[in-house]
């Protein structure tokens, strides 16, 4: 029978000693293992391809959006101290040296400062770094020039300071900065002592791996030891992200990740992604990457403006930010910075001596980290989210790179912050509810909001006093009424005689408003003027109803937009309204004028700087009726404080200033309110309790303590209200008559032109005004106000619940 033959029979005919069926197996396992490895690598490495495609382009995205707050202004005559003036420039991480001479720094030598300022982007252009030199006195700047070619300057810009960061999904703090930007010494120096084979490998270190592989499998498996190149570590921390154990897996990828990025890539923008990317220590939530960061974070410096010392210790900090955490671990980052400056002399990249000093110098690491947190200043930045609202989603907003320049004043914020604080402090009681406040603080030049506090917890977040608080203004409304009836300069001025007796208002269906004074007394007749100085509130009542309660409704919509019904109590402020509505309806009066709509945006810039929206346009010149009966209330709301109800800011000492103000106070001194301004500021400030309890406090003794608390300290121009298209007239002391100066009893009096009183020199009174016809237009002309005799309107049909007074 024929032999049937296996296959072991056949292999072993072809190979007598017996070892062709095991070498035939190994290379058919090993073309086996290849071709699995292969159909396994290939698709993979595809599939990484395209992470390193999407992630590599995330580095360059998720940049976080800035709030800045506005630049400094410095002009000659500007009002500023030392105080303020340092206030600002720490606010913007600038330093005193003892010399200014490079960026971010300054010097003090007595009232004269030289400062070297930065460059940067601003809604109307790039402003060029330049070193200044000014000098104070008196409370104002009084000299200007340009420190190196002591040419005088009409006018300076500082950079502003960061305020706020609007992050995308990860709470990522990154600047990105360009490698020429970047000191030589850190790009030379992150070689030296990372990667001194950069330029010339191909994105691993074959040697070290192996070393690496080798301690790994001693120790069981985990990695123990890195040969990570820069390239690498870019990979690690921005493609597989950080923070995560090391494995096998893990390293693989990274290698892969490596391999592939600079196969892709050219060297420089591998080391630039590397800059900008290299995870340098954390705060919080906020995660701090890229070097120009780490700089901020950990110096409060500009990365261009770092010692040699600085730059080794942010070098050092790349192999462990949290193990050589410099606040934390002193000792420990002292010895790294050490090790990486011995490391950047034995490259020749430090001399001898530069390297001896720098041992030498303290680690420079300032107890607070120097980045702005998220969120310092929740109720300004929230003004700030509800204005961009409208063009700029959040959505679009957050880690879009873009920087949205606000008006927001450091100094000013930091002087309101604190004048709350104090002041809820010092009026707290048991016998009183727990007090909140909320106040807005802008510039009467240009609608500016310079800052916002919305809680007696000013850096908490929350509900926003300042602007969702509805409470009922009070007396705070009083000014627009006297401007109505100022605006008929036929019929009404500030010498007029008004009848503060007992007054009752018909409501209908048989009901009656009888609103008495805040201190139970009636006063008889007396001047407009001292009516609304002392906040009377019978008289008030007898002008609004002269004047109208629509038309105090209606000329509060076209100021301010505000709503409010037309009952006669608005006459009394019988309208909830926020502190923000408030500055902007009292902005009118504080800027001679001019309808200015608050703004705390001045523009939108892109990452690179251009300007994609403005907000802070120039507004209207004011029409010449509305200037005139605007400055007439100005100068009555200067008779508040001078004799008033606000006298008490003479005492303060704020005097010097000659502001304008109005306290408010509602029923049962539920909500104490104070409005006033100076020739550059004007602050609202509410004060009261958030379960609409009793707190038992006027405007005057709540609100506008905080007010004073705000001014003691912030720089302002006194105010000088424009004597344009006024006759100041000297007035008989119980007539109507213009008279002499030294007549007894004469008081004297602004006039729009053509509408003084005739003269009759210490005689008993004469004839009214005479009549004529003034023009003016703006608002006046909205509402029918002619200089002409109008008959009182029908009262209003609602009922009016009781108001308060002062």
């Amino acid at each position: 029978m024929p032999r049937r033959y296996d296959s072991d029979d056949i292999d072993d005919h072809d190979d007598d000693t017996g070892n062709a069926p095991w070498r035939r197996r190994l290379v058919t396992w090993g073309m086996a293992a290849v071709a699995l490895g292969l159909g396994f690598v290939i698709p993979y490495t595809v599939y990484l391809n395209h992470q390193v495609t999407a992630r590599f382009g995330e580095l360059r995205w998720q940049i976080p959006t800035r709030v800045y707050a506005r630049p400094l202004v410095l002009l000659p005559g500007k009002a500023m101290d030392a105080a303020t003036l340092k206030t600002e420039l720490a606010a913007s991480a600038y330093r005193d040296d003892g010399a200014g001479k490079s960026a971010s720094t300054y010097a003090v030598q007595g009232s004269r400062f030289t400062i070297s300022s930065r460059g940067y982007n601003d809604v109307d252009g790039r402003v060029a770094p330049r070193r200044l030199e000014l000098v104070l006195s008196g409370g104002s700047i009084t000299s200007l020039r340009d420190a190196d070619s002591r040419t005088a300057l009409k006018a300076a810009r500082l950079d502003p300071a960061r305020i706020a960061t609007l992050y995308g999904q990860k709470q990522e703090e990154r600047r990105l900065i360009r490698m020429e930007e970047a000191p030589d010494l850190l790009v030379t120096g992150l070689q030296a002592v990372e990667d001194k084979d950069f330029n010339r490998h191909h994105g691993i270190d074959l040697s070290g791996i192996a070393r690496a592989v080798w301690v790994t499998v001693r120790s069981g498996g985990q990695v123990r030891q890195g040969a990570s190149t820069l390239t690498q570590q870019l990979a690690r921390s921005g493609l597989l992200g950080i923070g995560k154990e090391q494995t096998f897996t893990r390293k693989f990828n990274e290698v892969l990740f490596a391999l592939i990025m600079e196969a892709r890539y050219d060297k420089r923008t591998i080391f630039e992604a590397y800059l900008n990317q290299v995870y340098l220590g954390q705060r919080g939530s906020q995660a701090i990457h890229g070097m120009s960061s780490g700089a901020e974070f950990w110096f409060g410096r500009d990365l261009s403006s770092l010692e040699s010392e600085h730059i080794a210790l942010l070098i050092g900090l790349v192999k462990g930010p949290s193990y050589y955490d410099p606040r934390r671990n002193p000792e420990r980052a002292l010895d790294r910075r050490n090790f990486v400056l011995g490391k950047l002399h034995e490259a020749k990249l430090i001399d001898a001596a530069e390297y001896q000093r720098a041992l030498k110098a303290p680690l420079g690491v300032p107890e607070s980290p120097g980045l702005v947190a998220a969120n310092r200043f929740p109720a300004y930045v929230d003004l700030v989210r509800r204005q961009l609202g409208h063009d700029y989603p959040e959505s679009v907003l957050q880690g879009a790179g873009m920087s949205v320049m606000s008006g927001m004043s450091p100094s000013a914020q930091a002087y309101a912050e604190g004048a709350v604080t104090r002041t809820v402090k010092s009026l707290e009681s048991k016998r009183r509810p727990e007090l909140q406040a909320g106040l807005v603080l802008t510039d009467v030049h240009n609608g500016d909001v310079l800052a916002v506090v919305g809680s007696r917890d000013v850096a908490s977040p929350g509900f926003n006093r300042a602007i969702e608080a509805q409470r009922p203004v009070g007396s705070l409304l009083k000014p627009f009424v006297y401007l109505l009836a100022l605006a008929q300069p036929d019929r009404y001025s500030l010498a007029s005689w008004v009848d503060d007796s007992p007054v009752t208002v018909q409501l209908g269906r048989n009901r009656n408003w009888s609103p008495g004074n805040a201190d139970n007394r009636s006063h008889g007749t007396v001047r407009l003027i001292d009516a609304l100085a002392h906040s009377y509130n019978q008289a008030t009542v007898r002008l609004g109803m002269q004047v109208g309660p629509e038309r105090v409704t209606q000329l509060i919509h076209v100021l301010a937009g505000l709503k409010a019904e037309s009952n006669p109590s608005v006459i009394l402020g019988s309208t909830d309204q926020s502190p923000y509505a408030m500055a902007q309806l009292y902005q009118f009066l504080a800027s001679g004028g001019e309808i200015q709509p608050l703004h705390a945006v001045r523009g939108v810039l892109d990452p690179e700087g251009k300007l994609l929206t403005r907000y802070d346009k120039t507004p209207a010149p004011a029409q010449e009726g509305d200037s005139i009966a605007a400055n007439l209330i100005s100068i009555g709301l200067q008779q508040v404080v001078s004799s008033g109800t606000a006298q008490r800011l003479n005492a303060d000492g704020l005097g010097r200033l000659q502001p304008a103000g109005k306290t408010g106070t509602s029923n049962d001194g539920r909500d104490s309110w104070y409005a006033g301004y100076t020739g550059d500021h004007l602050a609202v400030v509410w004060m009261g309790n958030d379960q609409n309890e009793q707190t038992g406090l006027y405007g005057a003794t709540g609100a506008m303590r905080v007010w004073s608390g705000i001014f003691s300290r912030l720089p302002s121009a006194p105010l000088r209200v424009s004597s344009k298209g006024v006759d100041w007239q000297y007035v008989e002391a119980s007539g109507t008559n213009a008279t002499d100066e030294g007549c007894p009893g004469a008081r004297r009096f602004p006039f729009v032109v053509g509408y003084a009183p005739a003269y009759a020199p210490c005689a008993p009174p004469a004839a009214g005004p005479d009549e004529g016809d003034q023009g003016g237009g703006g608002w006046r002309s909205w509402f029918g106000l002619e200089p002409k005799p109008a008959a009182a309107p029908e009262p209003a049909t609602q009922p009016a619940p009781s108001t308060s007074s002062r």
